[in-house]
């Protein structure tokens, strides 16, 4: 019986293609509201918590704001290292530089810091070293550069022992990192380029300034504990002076994300959930009349046997067939917008189809299909045969 109700139901919709059409174009409109902005939100969404986690989601940032005439010693970051719940600490000194080589030039996003930088931050090396301890002691003119760095200043990555002039001074390279994707990148455009915190400090313009700004990673994982552990030795450090630093844990920054994302991703999935409930408001509309031409049929079907569920049953078949027929045009339509505007936008997001939005969708125009369905269906089975036969329409 139910797959004779189907045939029914999609002989009835093929015979008026065009009404039919008309009917799950709220449907379709409905499901492209909701699938495309729901899609594009959690896309861009993902796009910049990636971003976010490109600085690192398991570090702390302390900036020392007032050092009150007595800055941060090398030593006293190695020993706030050696907390228990502290993994690595790493001084970090950023300025703006010019980097040249030959005819070559360009700004450069110049870094000042120890060797821990490069556990803390996750960078990986594609020939040569990081910095080491030696250098930092002796205040050495050595430089660890970006890829994209070595590419636009030698046309090579292989520049490992050549020469780079830094604001006026040579500096040897000694290795070459993966370029970060990260938010500092997009604010700090430029090459980037790692020299020793000492030899920074002399080339800095915040030289000698009161402020400067560490990083922190935890040991265990647990950044709330390495966020107290730090709270704590920076508060004896500056005798208990609240305002003389400030931390600002970045794990905190991917969670805001998540957060906000799911925020706007729900508001705009219940904008567009209103786009089919008027949808379904014309389906229902559209069964009443369909109803009303087929009242002899009905009592034709009911005059040789055909019982209430039954008659129910074709109708609400036929409400459920178009609105997941209108879905499917919809989802279709939807991934062909997505993927028009991710080749608009280029590298910079990657906009998709998520599984589980496509599956809001086809439950949404299910319900829709049953209790917009649901009252012509019934209108239809409560005929009487002697009526719905005598009915001249």
């Amino acid at each position: 019986m139910l797959w004779q109700c189907i045939k029914m139901a999609w002989k009835a919709i093929v015979s008026n293609r065009m009404r039919a059409f008309l009917t799950m174009l709220g449907i379709i409109v409905g499901v492209l509201a909701l699938v495309v902005l729901v899609s594009l939100v959690t896309s861009a969404g993902d796009a910049v918590t990636e971003q976010v986690e490109g600085l690192g989601t398991d570090m702390l940032r302390i900036t020392i704001e007032n050092d009150g005439g007595r800055p941060v010693r090398l030593d006293e970051l190695a020993a706030f290292a050696e907390h228990e719940d502290i993994g690595a600490v790493a001084p970090l000194n950023q300025f703006r530089g010019v980097a040249r080589h030959e005819d070559e030039s360009g700004r450069a996003s110049v870094s000042g810091t120890t060797p821990s930088y490069y556990q803390i931050s996750g960078l990986v090396l594609t020939g040569g070293r990081f910095l080491q301890t030696a250098d930092i002691d002796n205040a050495t003119h050595v430089a660890v550069i970006a890829e994209h760095a070595a590419e636009e200043l030698f046309g090579t990555t292989y520049v490992v022992g050549a020469t780079l002039n830094l604001d006026g001074r040579p500096f040897q390279i000694v290795g070459v990192v993966e370029d970060q994707e990260s938010l500092t990148n997009l604010l700090m455009p430029g090459y980037t380029i790692y020299i020793p915190f000492t030899t920074a400090s002399r080339m800095s313009p915040m030289a000698g300034a009161s402020v400067i700004t560490m990083l922190a990673s935890a040991s265990d994982g647990d950044m709330n504990l390495a966020e107290s552990a730090m709270h704590e030795l920076l508060l004896t450090r500056f005798r208990r002076d609240e305002d003389a630093f400030s931390i600002f844990n970045q794990s905190l920054m991917a969670e805001a994300m998540d957060e906000i994302t799911s925020m706007l991703a729900n508001l705009l999935g219940g904008v567009a959930a209103i786009s089919l409930l008027v949808g379904g408001i014309g389906i229902m509309n559209i069964m009443l009349v369909s109803v009303t031409e087929r009242t002899k049929e009905i009592g034709v079907r009911k005059a040789i046997g055909a019982g209430r569920w039954s008659i129910m049953l074709q109708f609400l078949i036929e409400a459920l067939v178009i609105c997941l027929i209108g879905c499917f045009i919809g989802v279709l339509v939807s991934w062909g917008i997505l993927q028009v505007v991710s080749v608009i936008v280029g590298d910079l997001m990657n906009f998709y189809l998520s599984p589980g939005i496509v599956s809001v969708a086809v439950f949404f125009s299910v319900f829709i299909g049953l209790v917009f369905g649901l009252y012509p269906a019934n209108q239809a089975a409560k005929k009487r045969p002697i009526d719905a036969l005598r009915w001249a329409g």
